[in-house]
């Protein structure tokens, strides 16, 4: 069975360390731990009182003195490795850890896991060619020397940059090796870091290469294991779970995520709040019990986007610096049908194209048929429409020779409705009210791939209320924007109502207003 040896660098909370090392320890693991020479010595000395007669416990040889985006990781790194490859020669598999992280499985799960795959886990995308960087320095990253930290020595940090740049004073990465990227959270099989311990030894040159370049924690072993190790034995992925916000920051779990969290297909999850105090007990008593079966639904990542990527001004629909000043017209109307259920709003819009002479579009930011006319490729796909969103309507208007045009918008784009309003156009907005029943609610999990198809019933009833809860919120949040021409129509209503609110929405007679609210089927599901 596999027997794991966790490599764990933190740098406070020497209680939560303490206990993190007992509860990891307690299942037959083992546990090699560098404490940032930065930290407490006091702390320390806690630590090793607490832990010294614990036989699977071991110390990096000396601290290190760490920093974020330095060498200094990852030689603290190799420090806990070889500590814990000379103290546990039964050690099946070494795990890296921080001590933010806690277990989503129990250890007799991951240890079947791992036993399962003969295989290492670590993510190794090329450095040059994968987008796993996103912003900032790319290829500088490694073709010039990084002797200071940017976040504590920024002047110098940028200075010896600006100099190295100036003279040219470039340099080569290893003739013989390919840089890989990935995260740092791996977990390797026992010949493979002794692989890489006996590389490192070898090649000085390497060491010395990456010793000087900028976050190698995030680039030195993802770049050695793929070197040493055939690439049908590697998963490019990490056992630890993660996700980060939109602007690069670790999301942090709380209490109420335990059931998420215990959904996920990864075996530790970071960040675990340090104020969670329940969710750490709870996670903590998890990887001593006896549960070998858990039901996989992977929906963290779809739900987090789904509730907090929702139209913000500064996102997706957020405005776009050359619409700064761009505008439709004056003397143009904009009806915006802003409806959740999609099929319901093309249904009123089809019969709008029937029966009056006002040109209407359906979701044309959304739907790549939106029955839209031909504009010489910008209709092609959403991604081009989504470029110029203005401008894409004024080429509307012109491409129909009409003052007035309809579009159908889904309420979770609030800053476009937004947007839309503050144009100096005449803007009206029509909301087709929504009941959510759980059949709706359900699917709307499905389509938007909230959970997968087979994930477990438990897992769809939990989320149900918070989708319908967010699809509610979706439909407030519209009409507390206080629209000048706002109006509304729903199945529940008098035909003769939602026709007066047609009639006035679209500037229309009252017979046509009543056909088009008579329509067969307008609301059905």
């Amino acid at each position: 069975m596999a027997k794991i040896a966790f490599i764990l660098l933190t740098h406070k909370d020497p209680k939560g360390l303490i206990a993190q090392a007992r509860r990891l320890t307690d299942t037959g693991d083992y546990v090699s731990i560098h404490f940032d020479a930065r930290a407490s010595d006091a702390d320390f000395a806690m630590i090793r009182a607490a832990l010294k007669d614990n036989p699977g416990v071991t110390f990096a040889a000396r601290r290190l003195k760490c920093g974020w985006g330095e060498w200094s990781l990852v030689a603290a790194s190799l420090l806990a490795v070889r500590a814990a490859v000379e103290a546990f020669p039964r050690a099946t598999h070494f795990y890296m850890l921080s001590g933010d992280c806690m277990p989503i499985k129990t250890a007799v799960y991951a240890h079947e896991f791992l036993d399962d795959r003969d295989v290492d886990y670590i993510e190794n995308f090329d450095f040059f060619h994968s987008d796993w960087i996103k912003t900032g320095f790319k290829e500088e990253r490694l073709h010039y020397r990084h002797w200071f930290n940017e976040r504590t020595r920024p002047k110098l940090f940028y200075a010896s940059y600006a100099i190295q740049k100036r003279l040219g004073l470039t340099r080569e990465v290893p003739a013989d090796i390919q840089v890989m990227i990935g995260s740092q959270w791996w977990c390797l099989r026992r010949q493979t870091i002794e692989k890489v311990l006996e590389f490192c030894d070898k090649r000085p040159d390497v060491i010395r290469f990456f010793s000087t370049t900028w976050i190698p924690d995030e680039t030195f072993f993802q770049t050695i294991v793929p070197h040493v190790v055939p690439k049908n034995e590697i998963r490019a992925r990490t056992l630890t779970f993660l996700m980060f916000t939109d602007y690069g920051m670790p999301v942090t779990f709380y209490n109420d995520h335990y059931d998420l969290l215990l959904g996920q297909d990864f075996l530790f999850a970071r960040k675990i709040s340090t104020d969670a105090i329940e969710l750490r007990q709870r996670l903590g008593a998890l990887w001593q019990a006896d549960q070998r079966a858990f039901s996989i639904s992977n929906e963290a990542v779809g739900l987090h986007r789904f509730l907090t990527q929702r139209g913000r001004i500064g996102r997706r629909f957020g405005e776009r610096f050359w619409e700064v000043e761009g505008n439709l017209g004056r003397g143009r109307t904009l009806l915006m049908i802003v409806c959740k259920k999609w099929h319901v709003a093309k249904r009123l819009t089809r019969a709008m194209r029937d029966l009056t002479d006002i040109p209407a579009v359906d979701y044309l930011f959304n739907e790549q048929e939106a029955a839209l006319p031909d504009m010489g490729g910008v209709e092609k796909t959403v991604e081009k429409r989504e470029r110029h969103r203005k401008a894409l309507v004024r080429i509307l208007f012109d491409q129909f020779g009409s003052r007035k045009l309809a579009i159908c918008l889904d309420p979770a784009a609030l800053g476009l409705v937004q947007d839309f309003a503050d144009d100096k156009a005449e803007v009206r907005a029509l909301l087709i009210e929504s009941d959510f029943d759980e059949d709706y609610v359900r699917g709307h999990i499905g389509r938007t791939g909230l959970a997968r198809s087979d994930a477990a019933e438990s897992t769809i009833s939990r989320l149900v209320p918070s989708v319908r809860n967010a699809l509610e919120h979706e439909a407030e949040r519209i009409r507390d924007l206080e629209l000048q021409s706002f109006h509304t129509i729903a199945a529940d209503r008098p035909a003769e109502d939602n026709a007066a609110a047609l009639a006035q929405f679209m500037g229309i007679d009252m017979d046509t207003a009543r056909r088009l609210a008579q329509t067969e089927h307008l609301f059905a599901d």
